[in-house]
């Protein structure tokens, strides 16, 4: 046991140091950028007839800290980052980064995490019957089916839908939210609102991640069904579900676990995208705005901090249910 406590301590030292890494990347990104926070806002007053001064620039630099060092800047963003969770101003918006984030982060999370859940709910099981399925009829199919998740864009995907609800239905089931539910507080009423929409783009982004998924799940049973470990095994008498559910699935399950962090940050990557075209209200698009329209670094940083933290924590409880759910993970862990 004391062994297993100090290897979740060392993988909780090894996240948090990830953790300021990042930090560190993402706070000397948003200083390179040409012009710096106080210039950009105030370059931007002056396209709306404002007339700015260099006094007025130096003033904005000394109200934002910019005319302190470099360390001791990064050093105190991320301070704020860590103890209050508070990432500064943007910098066109001259509001706080917290608000305009808000729950959307928590969406956008969300709408990911839903993905993945419904991508393995499919890939899993279908992965394991197709690598130890004899027909080859079934396994071309299968095959085929995971081709075309994996060949049709996600994009192309909510187009293709789109159309065809516009056509059928009369709506195009763009936005998170209905008209009448946009603005209005949270209710059991607007989060069922939210539940009879959000499943569109939960399964445009889970489409490629399912196809991903049960190419890699049927090719990690299929190795692990070959080895001697599994002929040794039948030769003992053990045949069936028993024989795979114990086994090879089992120990193929060892590298999913591990790519769930990989598979979230993959799926995070065409949420933007996909915000887009479905007009999502969440930090995928927001994330779009701020790097590709408004050069919003500060607010940029913050949605690529969150994502990065959470990518993180979730490699962190796979490290930790991997020791747990692997007796060969284990028995390194703890020795025994």
């Amino acid at each position: 046991m004391i062994l297993f406590l100090r290897f979740a301590v060392m993988r909780a030292a090894m996240a948090l140091i990830t953790l300021l890494t990042v930090s560190f990347i993402v706070f000397s990104l948003m200083a390179l950028v040409p012009a710096n926070c106080a210039e950009r806002y105030l370059a931007y007053k002056t396209t709306q007839g404002e007339q700015i001064t260099i006094a007025d620039i130096r003033a904005e630099e000394r109200r934002l800290g910019l005319d302190k060092p470099y360390v001791e800047r990064w050093v105190r963003w991320v301070g704020n980052v860590f103890l209050e969770g508070d990432f500064g101003e943007s910098c066109i918006l001259r509001v706080r980064v917290s608000q305009l984030v808000g729950d959307k982060f928590l969406l956008s999370l969300g709408i990911c995490a839903a993905a993945l859940i419904f991508a393995y709910a499919i890939a899993l099981p279908v992965g394991i019957f197709s690598a130890t399925a004899s027909s080859p009829v079934l396994n071309n199919v299968l095959r085929l089916v995971s081709y075309l998740g994996l060949a049709l864009p996600n994009f192309l995907l909510a187009l293709i839908i789109m159309l065809i609800s516009t056509l059928v239905f009369g709506d195009s089931m763009t936005g998170l939210f209905s008209r009448e539910m946009r603005d209005a507080p949270w209710s059991w009423d607007k989060a069922m609102d939210f539940l009879s929409r959000a499943w569109l783009p939960v399964f445009i982004l889970g489409w490629s991640a399912t196809a991903f998924a049960m190419q890699s799940v049927r090719a990690l049973v299929s190795d692990e069904y070959g080895k001697l470990y599994v002929m040794a095994a039948r030769a003992r008498g053990i045949h069936g579900a028993r024989l795979l559910w114990r086994y090879p699935a089992r120990h193929a399950l060892g590298p999913i676990i591990n790519s769930l962090g990989f598979d979230l940050n993959r799926v995070f990557n065409q949420l933007p995208i996909v915000a887009v075209i479905l007009v999502l209200t969440e930090s995928g698009a927001l994330l779009l705005e701020a790097l590709a329209r408004s050069n919003d670094q500060q607010l940029a940083g913050a949605i690529i901090f969150l994502l990065t933290g959470s990518i993180v924590a979730l490699n962190f409880l796979t490290d930790i249910l991997l020791a747990l759910a692997d007796p060969r993970v284990r028995r390194s862990v703890m020795g025994g």
